[in-house]
């Protein structure tokens, strides 16, 4: 079955609402009004805003390079050729390019004229404005991404616990039969998770505050944290107790992979744990002491972890 996008829907809609409001108002090539609004139909409401300002500017540009360039010298193909060479770098200086094309029909309607003339330039404008604006009230409704949000997050979290559930039955047993699929996904995921974020912030120009979008940054940090932690684990080489005290932590922290606040109740639990690292003998090699190091980078690389939970809460809920 083909499924059919919101764009799509606005496109289709947009189109020949734009030519019914050009025609009522008896505007000359009506028909390019259609083209504005499918130019401007955007999957975000600031790309919205910002395209159609854009080409609105863009058009008004033209419209004053064209009409200055046909009149002074004459209306000709090879004056269209010498009215882009001006204008397109213009557009680019202003960074407003995305107006070129729309622009671009305005000024060949001036040369289908051959004369510049108040009604035509008003009767351009009043195009520009019709396409333009059916565009921005067709994109003021855009379908909420929570739903889609919400799922990759459910994903994500399952896949954090995962990863922790492996660690901890390392530390606590030594066996090791992980295939690390759940690294890869969560990769993936993270970025699918960025881009919808970025679409929902764009979506709420107004809102100040955007959960998702902080919360997927939280958790792209952590995970870039997990990623560290999985090569320290092996070159770890520790008592029975300190394996069984950090295992124990990993296991408390998968089972507690969610959106609620638990960061402080562990980050007393991981200080509880480094007085009673501190209270051991200090190693007596080297090797033993580079091994006493990494369980140590370890205990902060979680502690940084926690953090980052600690801080989103604070800032973010």
């Amino acid at each position: 079955m083909i499924k059919i996008g919101s764009r799509t829907m606005k496109t289709a809609i947009g189109a020949p609402v734009s030519i019914f409001i050009a025609d009522a108002l008896q505007l000359d090539n009506a028909i390019s009004a259609a083209i504005l609004t499918i130019l401007c139909i955007q999957v975000t409401r600031r790309r919205s805003l910002l395209s159609a300002w854009y080409r609105f500017y863009a058009c008004l540009i033209g419209i004053a390079i064209s009409g200055v360039l046909f009149e002074l010298i004459a209306y000709h193909p090879l004056v269209i050729g010498l009215v882009l060479l001006v204008f397109i770098p213009v557009t680019v200086m202003l960074k407003i390019t995305e107006g070129i094309i729309t622009s671009s029909v305005i000024i060949l309607h001036l040369y289908g004229e051959q004369a510049l003339h108040v009604g035509i330039v008003v009767n351009e404008i009043v195009l520009i404005s019709v396409g333009l604006g059916v565009a921005l009230l067709l994109n003021m409704y855009m379908p909420s991404l929570d739903t889609e949000l919400e799922k990759v997050q459910d994903k994500i979290e399952k896949n954090f616990s995962s990863i922790l559930q492996e660690i901890a039955d390392f530390l606590k047993t030594g066996d090791y039969y992980w295939s690390g699929k759940e690294v890869t996904e969560t990769a993936k995921l993270l970025e699918e998770a960025s881009d919808l974020a970025a679409r929902d912030v764009e979506n709420h120009i107004l809102r100040s505050h955007h959960p998702f979008y902080h919360y997927f940054h939280m958790r792209q940090k952590q995970f870039e944290i997990l990623e560290r932690m999985l090569p320290l684990i092996s070159r770890i080489n520790a008592t029975e107790t300190e394996y069984k005290y950090i295992g124990q932590l990993f296991d408390d922290l998968a089972h507690h992979v969610h959106a609620g606040n638990t960061a402080i109740k562990y980050l007393e639990e991981l200080k509880e744990i480094r007085k009673t690292f501190n209270k051991e003998e200090l190693p007596g090699d080297r090797e033993s002491f580079e091994e006493r190091a990494n369980l140590y980078l370890l205990l902060n690389e979680i502690e940084q972890y926690l953090i980052l939970k600690r801080s989103y809460k604070k800032s973010d809920i």
